[in-house]
């Protein structure tokens, strides 16, 4: 499945690193999230990770106040999936 820059999330929008930060070599694998255009975390395939779980996903600072920071999953859209779901317990309704 070919991936474009961006994929999106109910109020997210996932980017890659090589397209929201051109400075530096960003592997295929390292999003930014964003939310109104502001980079409010990272998703990101890990070398030092739990057993079978390959994706990091971390909110940014300033954008949690209570709710996990961060954590790991198996698959990308599982890491896509639990970030949304801590930003949205951060997020006013």
């Amino acid at each position: 499945m070919r991936l474009d820059n961006r994929v999106r999330m109910p109020g997210l929008i996932l980017k890659r690193a090589s397209a929201s930060r051109p400075s530096g070599e960003w592997s295929d694998d390292d999003y930014d999230v964003l939310a109104d255009g502001v980079v409010v975390g990272r998703i990101m395939k890990a070398a030092a990770v739990p057993v079978g779980m390959s994706w990091m996903w971390t909110l940014a600072f300033g954008h949690h106040k209570g709710t996990p920071t961060h954590g790991y999953a198996a698959t990308r859209e599982a890491a896509m999936a639990a970030f949304a779901k801590s930003w949205r317990r951060e997020s006013p309704s």
